[in-house]
């Protein structure tokens, strides 16, 4: 089940009277447009039809819509996750769902009068030229849900969105992921812990998942694109209004070796209901999160218990005992959570890895991996590695199976009982811990 209940206030960053949204997170500064609207651009007909198709392979129950009329439904403002799929089972399809009268769509659990009449005008509240426009303008693809383009990872979640807006590429590598979160004002500790596993991580092959806020999420995604590895930010607004508008090349940055995702209408304004919201989505994309510096009202520890409730491994970074700034940190330690102190004890929460990061690896071409730790291993070590049985293995198998010399797998054999992947049985025989 999914942690949140009842329906979210809106899809669009609009909200209709008699919606209440949280102000969970305090925006201060105005939002600035991060990337130029195409209004003043002509865009053809080819163009936009185009556009409308993308990834046609649908195979939900919405395969029958257009994508046109899907995005036009799911972007109305009031109209959440929940509500949409009791629309969905009530009608059968997005161009039903539209062409209904007010009286049936009131009828249906959640809507109610007031959001059927916004449904009946949906021309009036959503200008889906101008959004297909623009995403034809800026390169932003469409996601279906039921498609293969859209995250595996999200139909974890009860209330899944039905798109997503996606600028970049999400691949089969990146559900061997963590999702990195923490405060906005981190410290120099924060943020130097941050740097430095994410870097690790992202070397050995992790996909860093985060929220491209300040602090510790811009920390995060920088370090993994400067070990010439992926990250992913989602984001609590629109992908034509980055905030904070400062991160608008970062964004471009995570586009061009990741990707940069909402589930939010291009020009939708982040408001504090809007980042709680997002955070399930961070939760669910990485197999486990990590918290790094958090006081104790953060939505970062929102993000934390999500993550926990999917089932996903959640671990901390410790700081001084008295720091506000890992109060919040602290206190997950204390009620569970893993203490991190390195990239190891990540990878750790990763393994043994789920079948899905076994199928991403297989299909790049990689080996299957067992535990999350052994993507810090280089080739070599792999290869021996793989030649050791769990019921105890000679060494004269091993350098045969491996086809190295005995001196060098000798050598390689202690250095993998260091790193505590293997133990010897005897001086002639070894076994996978």
């Amino acid at each position: 089940m999914s942690p949140f209940k009842g329906d979210h206030p809106m899809n669009d960053g609009r909200s209709i009277p008699g919606c209440d949204v949280s102000e969970a997170e305090n925006i201060s500064e105005s939002v600035a447009n991060a990337n130029p609207s195409p209004a003043s651009r002509e865009v053809s007909h080819r163009e936009l039809v185009l556009q409308d198709a993308v990834a046609p392979e649908a195979t939900d129950s919405t395969a029958d819509d257009t994508t046109r009329e899907l995005v036009q439904l799911c972007l109305l403002p009031g109209l959440g996750p929940r509500t949409l799929t009791s629309l969905m089972e009530a009608f059968g399809s997005a161009r039903a769902i539209l062409n209904a009268d007010k009286s049936s769509l009131a009828s249906v659990h959640g809507v109610g009068p007031k959001l059927a009449h916004v449904i009946d005008t949906a021309s009036d509240h959503v200008d889906i030229e101008d959004v297909f426009a623009w995403c034809a303008a800026m390169d932003v693809n469409i996601l279906r849900r039921g498609q293969s383009s859209y995250p595996a990872a999200m139909e974890e979640l009860d209330d899944a969105p039905p798109l997503m807006f996606c600028r970049g590429s999400i691949l089969p590598r990146d559900t061997i992921s963590v999702a990195i979160v923490g405060t906005r004002h981190a410290t120099a500790y924060g943020l130097q812990q941050t740097r430095r596993i994410a870097m690790d991580l992202a070397r050995a092959g992790v996909t860093i998942v985060s929220g491209l806020a300040r602090g510790v999420d811009t920390a995060a995604h920088r370090a993994a694109l400067e070990a010439d590895g992926r990250t992913i930010a989602v984001l609590g607004g629109g992908l034509g209004k980055i905030y904070p508008a400062e991160n608008a090349p970062l964004a471009d940055e995570i586009s061009e070796r990741g990707a940069v995702i909402s589930e939010y209408a291009p020009m939708a304004q982040p408001r504090g209901g809007m980042f709680p919201q997002r955070n399930r989505i961070i939760a669910v994309l990485g197999q486990a999160t990590l918290v790094i510096e958090a006081p104790m009202r953060s939505g970062s520890l929102i993000t934390a218990r999500l993550a926990s409730e999917l089932g996903h491994s959640v671990g901390a970074l410790p700081g001084q005992v008295n720091s506000r700034a890992s109060q919040g940190c602290h206190h997950l330690i204390r009620d569970g959570a893993t203490l991190v102190q390195h990239a190891d004890d990540v990878l750790e929460l990763l393994g043994p890895l789920s079948g899905n990061v076994s199928q991403a690896t297989a299909v790049e071409g990689g080996d299957v991996v067992r535990d999350g730790r052994e993507m810090t291993l280089n080739d070599v070590e792999r290869q021996v590695l793989a030649a050791v049985g769990t019921s105890g293995t000679a060494i004269d198998e091993v350098t045969l199976s491996s086809g190295l010399p005995a001196s060098r797998v000798n050598a390689i054999v202690s250095i993998l009982e260091m790193k505590r992947f293997v133990r010897r049985l005897s001086g002639q025989y070894v076994s996978r811990i």
